[in-house]
């Protein structure tokens, strides 16, 4: 975060543009976090959004808002917030603590609860059971549950009425206390001698209520509560795997020694030792040792790989045997890892367009609902029907309203599924990228380093008119080293093998013709590589190379020209063959009705080469990045909705043209950067898993409001027209929340075996 200290006030001045994360407490229900929204956004240029699920509001405030301007205008609310500070991992489980202290109210509440039922229904229907002082004792074992156990939902309420706001905890504790009123009015004042209809009726109906609804209420609402937040807890366990996977300590070498240091103050450049079972403490190189890194945790695949100098290593894998000594690249909230928890935060924050709506409803829902509750009572009693009937219904209808439900439809379903995409190397930037990989039908495959290895290897290098193999080759390989190209590697690791290893020459002016080639000044000389139309500018190849360029290109290898001083030097056959789980891919998509489609700056016959290895059948080749973003926009044009798969930096501008980019893992930063969804896996299936996650949880969501909105519509009527009383409309709301929430817990068995037989609940 960018921040500057203001002179003598000591307050921390956000600048824009940048984003904040507030930590927000005492938030009960989609309505407490419209409300905290709706109050951030009104301060000057101030962009905000509000998740209860996670707690947590992400701010882009003004050049003038401060950190303490954010959090009164919270508390203004009728709530509190802290920033979060990103470089501490967030691996404190709140909803684990929260369901602790919940367990212990709930089993108090369970405990009284049974003796004040039995005694109030013994009473209601009996009333010859009674006895001198019965009022006070169903008084004494009802108090703690009503007061102690109630005491969160009556803190957030009054809280949020000293502000001028209303939640579900408004709806519970006014349903409680009017509950609890009424009893000791019953009790106490009305006349005891009352026509009773049966054990069952006063169960039903509550003939005179005595507490047990008070109770009843109470216990039920905790015990939604408290499954709730182990179920958060257990959604959120991915997530903090991940925020634990870096160490806390480092051990750095400092000159012949080495020294233990807290890991966020190693810095980049300095070396420091990973021992067998050490996680690595940060992105880097390996300069010396040898080792088995097990990246599971990062990639979901269950296989090490090893690692020698030279070869790069990423912060929070794990050092499985041998000794590294590892030169740090990225520390800290550079590093890979921070990258992908960043991700995954960003992705559970972001709003879908189903939550968006649940929102904007429970905004509005809560403030309707005791209306109608106080409508439902007067109804009741001007139209003839007694006092305790009255209240009794208005009770049912505070209590079996609460947009619990509601509130957790869609950020419960998106936390699961962001977790499980994690555990799975799949991690998607939010929810908009949930709502169109729903919608996907067409998937644009870029060809090198995502249908194929991006590992290619020179299968011919031919001098021609006379140069000299040895120096253009050199030479080639010196300006390749700088483009980071997966034909540029491949020549650099032809020249190393060919030579030993040889030193390669200086290099100046070195340019990357994106969709062409690379060129540069090698000894003074200038030298181009790239496709034979731009890097022989119109000058003839030997007639005997036309043979090697079809035979390259018939394989599906890639033909390019080594010209120095703008005349043919040499020509370089590449081959790069397919991912072997490319053709199973556009398979799988294929059997999901999911077109796919090849777009690549190769040649025709070089592309549909491949594109017949994997069983693509349409292709468009010979198209420069510019080029491929029009094909992109064309398709969406025609009313496809596109993915776009690739890797490289030529592919960023069509990734980000699509209406979904999904970037290979191995890719470059750019092309992540662009992309909506990042798959970490080497295993092109994964793409086939993203697009399924979404779907699978696009119809979690779709169970989860529809049963969310239905119940409510359906419930609010019956306890309006008396035929549910407020001990069975707080059972019912319970339950309702409950099945939101084991729901959506059904995408944490997506990918697996059995996944078939547990698909999510689908409504629609």
């Amino acid at each position: 975060m960018d921040e500057s200290h203001s002179a003598g006030s000591g307050e921390v001045l956000v600048k824009a543009p940048c984003r904040i994360e507030l930590s927000v407490s005492g938030m009960s229900c989609a309505a407490c976090a419209a409300r905290v929204e709706k109050k951030l956004n009104k301060l000057d240029d101030v962009t905000a959004s509000v998740n209860y699920a996670t707690r947590t509001a992400v701010v882009s405030p003004g050049p003038e808002t401060t950190v303490e301007d954010l959090c009164q205008e919270v508390t203004r609310a009728g709530y509190s917030a802290v920033l979060k500070d990103p470089a501490v991992p967030d691996v404190k489980d709140e909803d684990a603590d929260t369901a602790r202290t919940l367990f212990l109210r709930l089993i108090v509440a369970i405990a009284l609860f049974i003796p004040v039922a039995d005694l109030s229904i013994l009473f209601s229907v009996m009333p010859s059971a009674r006895f001198t002082g019965w009022q006070w004792l169903l008084l004494i074992l009802a108090a703690p549950v009503v007061v102690w156990c109630a005491l969160p939902m009556h803190r957030a309420s009054f809280r949020g009425l000293r502000h001028g706001a209303t939640s579900m905890d408004t709806l519970v504790s006014t349903g409680i206390i009017a509950a609890s009123a009424w009893s000791v009015f019953s009790m106490f004042r009305l006349d005891e001698d009352r026509t009773t209809s049966g054990v069952w009726d006063a169960v039903t109906h509550v003939d005179t209520v005595y507490f047990e609804v008070a109770c009843g209420v109470t216990v039920f609402i905790l015990g939604g509560r408290y499954f709730e937040a182990r179920a958060k807890s257990t959604a959120g366990r991915a997530m903090r795997s991940l925020a634990g996977m870096m160490p806390t300590e480092v051990e750095v070498v400092v000159g012949d020694v080495s020294m233990t240091l807290p890991a966020e103050e190693l810095k980049v450049g300095q070396r420091f030792i990973v021992r067998p079972g050490q996680r690595i403490a940060a992105d880097g190189t390996v300069v010396d040792g040898s080792a088995g890194v097990d990246t599971s945790a990062m990639t979901g695949e269950s296989r090490s790989q090893s690692v020698s100098p030279g070869d790069q290593v990423t912060g929070g894998t794990i050092a499985t045997d041998g000794l590294l000594v590892v030169e740090a690249a990225e520390v800290g909230e550079s590093t890979r890892l921070a990258g992908m928890i960043r991700l995954v935060k960003e992705a559970q924050q972001e709003k879908a367009g189903a939550q968006r709506l649940a929102d904007r409803i429970a905004g509005v829902f809560v403030p309707c609902v005791g209306l109608l509750a106080l409508g439902t009572g007067l109804v009741w009693f001007l139209t003839g029907s007694d006092a305790s009937t009255a209240v009794t219904n208005a009770i049912a209808v505070l209590i079996i309203a609460c947009p619990c439900a509601l509130g957790l439809a869609t950020p419960m379903a998106l936390m699961v599924a962001t977790g499980r995409g994690a555990e799975l190397g799949i991690f998607l930037k939010g929810g908009i990228a949930f709502d169109v990989s729903q919608a996907v039908d067409t998937v644009v495959f870029d060809k090198t380093g995502t249908l194929t290895t991006g590992s290619p290897t020179v299968g011919i290098f031919e001098s021609v008119d006379g140069a000299d193999s040895a120096e253009v080759l050199s030479a080639a390989a010196a300006v390749e080293a700088a483009s980071g190209h997966p034909v540029g590697r491949a020549l650099v690791r032809h020249h190393e093998y060919v030579t030993g290893g040889a030193a390669l020459p200086g290099v100046a002016d070195f340019r990357a013709h994106h969709g062409r080639g690379v060129s540069g000044t090698v000894n003074g000389c200038s030298v181009e590589i790239g496709s034979p139309a731009w890097a022989c500018r119109g000058a003839e190849l030997p007639a005997g190379v036309a043979g090697i360029s079809e035979k390259v290109r018939r394989s599906g290898g890639t033909f390019i020209v080594i010209s120095v001083e703008r005349r043919p030097a040499a020509v370089v056959g590449v081959t790069d063959t397919p991912r072997d789980s490319a053709s199973a891919t556009v398979r799988q998509l294929g059997s999901r009705g999911v077109r796919s489609i090849m777009v690549t700056g190769d040649d025709e016959v070089t592309a549909g080469a491949v594109a017949a290895q994997v069983g693509i059948t349409e292709v468009v080749a010979g198209v420069l990045p510019e080029q491929k973003v029009e094909e992109i926009r064309r398709l969406c044009a025609a009313g496809a909705t596109v993915a776009m798969v690739g890797d490289g930096v030529n592919d960023a501008p069509a990734l980000s043209a699509a209406n979904l980019g999904i970037a290979v893992g191995s890719g470059t930063d750019i092309a992540q950067d662009a992309a909506d969804v990042i798959i970490l896996r080497d295993d092109l299936s994964v793409v086939v898993d993203a697009l399924g996650l979404a779907k699978s949880t696009g119809r979690t969501i779709r169970g989860n409001l529809v049963w969310a909105f239905g119940y409510n519509v359906a419930a609010i009527p019956l306890a309006m027209s008396g035929l549910l009383n407020p001990f069975i409309a707080s059972l019912a709301m319970a339950m309702s929340s409950l099945f939101v929430v084991a729901n959506s817990l059904r995408l944490r068995k997506f990918g697996r075996p059995d996944h078939d037989r547990v698909a999510p609940t689908s409504s629609v």
